[in-house]
């Protein structure tokens, strides 16, 4: 640099200028100066605007290419920038909510509160059989309207404390709840997120069920609008009197009177923390009803309720602490439902609420809400003359016989069965009880007792399926040799189990078949560990069973978990099908105001291989032609030369007996279950009816297997299985065990030269004599057999006393 550059610098302040036709991108970062005072330096940012010098052009480029260069060393772009400033994103923001605010105006001028209609929604529901006749119409609404005043003021804050604890001093809408609702059901959600008193009033007295925007945006509306308009114990009153809490009450009088038996001026404070705790789920939470997990569920939101009234000083902390849950009464059936006709009309409800839950993704309470007495004309699949011979042959063959004048344990006998076509999955029949009106619950439906050995089909089913092996590597199949030896230690499981046979018999070496056809215990819970516990309850879920809380434990190999007879219905009717799987349904067709309901296919995809199902099957007729259901079942005067598949069952201390069975086209369970008349609780069946020798017991292979005879064999013709196996007693001859107890006289009505048959039932009737044979193309060679639990002591010709196992 010469000193007349220097000096300039000096002049300009130690600045330098720059070449011309040079950005501030080229310039050097860092210049040195040495004048007369000294050194400076000065540094200069790449970001710096083009130095004195600089085109006009160079300047605006050099504006443009400030912040961090690149990755490239070229300048970053600012257009973005300039786009999206703060200024500009502020104005849309505004913009935005200045449009959303007056829409809503727009939206508030337009809506106004409309007439109540809930009055004018509630129907009678038309209920018939497959024929078209009609079963029954029910739609009397159980609602009587009390003014607030009649429900004592600590019983008003119980709802408030439910549901809505800011009630008293919020505007009718909560905000967040409401975004969060309108954002759940625009993305497909059902009704998640929360309402208000007001907003649940006005949706069950303005409004309706359905779970769109714009009928949320209308609640939101019309809920501001009746919190100006109305008191909030208008409000209230309103709320309570219109909500549906079960049993078919509408309205708090309605529910005091279904569950305590008082008027609502009556109630306390526990009874009434309990009706608002149950609005939150009707059925699941009713106690009559409800399961362990529904039961703990209402007690936790009853505490819930209290607490809160706590809190908000409603409620005394020491009473609080005293109160004790408040049981409430067993429920009444509603007239017009007597005899089974209640039953039915339940299970067609539950299963159309199933159904709108799964389809409109909303919640059982409001699925209820839409349901009942709302106009639906629903045609089930019940036909009427199946109908009348299950109920008669459950008169007939056990009913009868019952007098609990004579004995108490009479009176704790009650009965369920149901019939499906394994074909189309269609319940054709169904016995739920002695009465709707004397037993509320349905026994066809309950799944709180054990359904014992009609469980162990399910683990043949399981190993077959999946070409499970012994503990020695052999293949498990209907010839597998097993050591039946009574409480021999199960071996490969973690859990040491040793489960006894019935009366503690050993079998010694036998097979599959004939374990099956004994129902010995200590072979299947060695098959169920040689599976895999886990497979097996796998296989039971898949088959019809509902496994979702079970453990996979060897004891559950007899039978040990709850089901109902609906469900063994689903899991042998899917055997039955072949493999592929039966959902029993009631519901043919469910209509309402030109709106049709589509209803799931009954039949779904194969849940095991058919080779497995039929196998199976091949072997469950061995059960009835040389088993426990023998004299039931296979020498049933009634029997026409229909193939039979079946398997009994007789759950612990007898408390629930079973008979499950199928010919070709109809799948029938029935189960016996003993239950106190006094308390519900479960007790023994022994000594019902007075007519059992010895010990009295009710074995699956009695009074069950003789109810599905008197039923089955009325009904139906169809003869034989179409299997596909080459194993099982269907198809060729079961062999004779290594242990058995030979009678020491033969049946009364089978000669001991007689052979026994195993695959197509013989036509020649039971009493035959001796010298002429009968017909059977794969009769055995060995004596006929009895049932392993007959007994000891010698074999009894009492048909009423083929004993079962466990």
């Amino acid at each position: 640099m010469g000193r007349a550059d220097d000096r300039r610098a000096r002049q300009r302040g130690g600045r330098r200028a720059a070449p011309r036709n040079r950005t501030s991108q080229q310039a050097a970062p860092e210049t040195q100066v040495t004048a007369e005072g000294g050194t400076t330096t000065v540094v200069e940012s790449p970001d710096a605007p083009a130095a004195e010098g600089a085109t006009r052009a160079e300047r605006r480029k050099a504006a443009a290419g400030k912040g961090r260069p690149s990755k490239d060393g070229k300048p970053a772009k600012g257009r973005i920038r300039r786009l999206f400033t703060w200024k500009k994103m502020l104005g849309a923001f505004f913009t935005v909510c200045l449009l959303g605010i007056g829409s809503f105006i727009a939206l508030y001028m337009m809506v106004s509160i409309p007439e109540g209609n809930q009055l004018a929604q509630t129907q009678s529901n038309v209920y018939k059989y497959s024929d078209g006749t009609v079963l029954a119409r029910k739609g009397t609404v159980n609602r009587e309207i009390v003014d607030l005043s009649k429900v004592p003021e600590a019983v008003q804050h119980t709802f408030v404390a439910a549901e809505n604890k800011t009630f008293y001093n919020d505007n009718g809408i909560d905000l967040k709840g409401m975004a969060r609702g309108l954002y759940n059901t625009a993305r497909g959600r059902g009704t998640q997120g929360g309402s208000t008193i007001t907003q649940q009033y006005v949706k069950n007295y303005y409004l309706d069920q359905d779970q769109t925007v714009t009928r949320k945006l209308k609640e939101l509306v019309i809920s501001l609008k009746v919190d100006r308009e109305k008191s909030k114990d208008e409000i209230l009153a309103g709320y309570i009197n219109t909500s549906y809490y079960g049993r078919g009450a509408y309205g708090i009088q309605a529910a005091a009177q279904a569950y305590y038996r008082v008027d609502a001026d009556k109630l306390t404070v526990e009874q009434g923390a309990y009706l608002a705790a149950l609005l939150q789920a009707p059925s699941q939470y009713d106690w009559a009803v409800a399961g362990p997990i529904g039961k703990k569920l209402v007690q936790a939101r009853w505490n819930y309720v209290l607490d809160n009234m706590v809190g908000q000083k409603w409620l005394d902390k020491s009473k609080r602490d005293a109160m004790k849950f408040p049981i409430p009464k067993e429920p009444k059936a509603a007239s017009g439902l007597e005899g089974q006709k209640g039953y039915l009309v339940d299970l067609a409800n539950t299963q159309l609420e199933n159904q709108l839950m799964k389809a409109q993704n909303i919640s059982r309470s409001d699925a209820e809400a839409l349901v009942v007495d709302q106009g639906w004309t629903i045609t089930l699949n019940i036909d009427p003359k199946k109908q009348a011979k299950l109920e008669a042959a459950v008169k007939g063959q056990l009913t009868s016989k019952l007098d609990g004048k004579k004995r108490k344990v009479d009176d704790n006998v009650q009965a369920g069965a149901v019939s499906v076509d394994p074909k189309t999955g269609k319940i054709l029949a169904l016995y739920g009880g002695i009465d709707y009106y004397k037993h509320y619950t349905n026994n066809a439906t309950r799944a709180d007792y054990q359904p014992a050995s009609t469980f162990k089909p399910i683990i043949l089913a399981s190993a077959l399926d999946r070409d499970a092996k012994t503990q020695d590597g052999k293949d498990i199949n209907a010839d597998t040799i097993y050591d039946g030896t009574s409480g021999r230690p199960v071996k490969g499981s973690d859990i040491a189990f040793s489960p006894p046979n019935e009366d503690d018999t050993d079998y010694g070496k036998i097979t599959v078949q004939t374990a099956m056809n004994k129902s010995v215990n200590s072979v299947f819970a060695q098959m169920g560990v040689d599976v895999g516990m886990k497979n097996v309850l796998q296989t039971a879920d898949e088959l019809g069973l509902d496994t979702e809380k079970l453990q996979a434990v060897p004891a559950m190999t007899l039978g040990s978990m709850g089901a109902s007879p609906l469900e063994m219905a689903s899991v042998y009717a899917t055997l039955d099908n072949h493999g592929q799987k039966v959902t029993p349904t009631i519901l043919a067709s469910a209509e309402k105001t030109g709106r049709k309901v589509d209803l799931p296919d009954p039949i779904g995809e194969q849940v095991i291989s058919r080779e497995a199902a039929d196998q199976v099957t091949s072997v469950l007729t061995g059960v009835v032609d040389d088993g426990t259901a023998k004299v039931s079942v296979a020498q049933n005067p009634l029997r026409k030369g229909q193939q039979v598949a079946g398997k009994t069952g007789t759950s612990d201390s007898n408390k629930s007996a079973w008979f499950t069975g199928y010919t070709p086209d109809l799948v029938t369970s029935v189960g016996l279950f003993g239950e106190a008349k006094k308390n519900g609780a479960q007790v023994s069946l022994t000594g019902a009816t007075g007519l059992i020798p010895g010990t009295g017991r009710i074995n699956g292979g009695g009074y069950p297997a003789q109810i599905w005879a008197a039923y089955t064999f009325g009904v139906t013709k169809k003869a034989k299985f179409d299997l596909n196996t080459e194993l099982g007693a269907a198809v060729q001859p079961t062999d004779t065990p290594s242990y058995s107890q030979t009678p020491s006289q033969t049946p009364s009505q089978t000669p001991s030269q007689t052979p026994t048959k195993s695959a197509t039932p013989s036509q020649t009737p039971s009493q035959t004599p001796s010298q002429t044979p009968t017909k059977s193309p794969d009769p055995t060679t060995s004596a006929p057999s009895t049932p392993v639990e007959t007994p000891t002591g010698g074999t009894t010709d009492n048909p009423l006393d083929p004993a079962d196992g466990q």
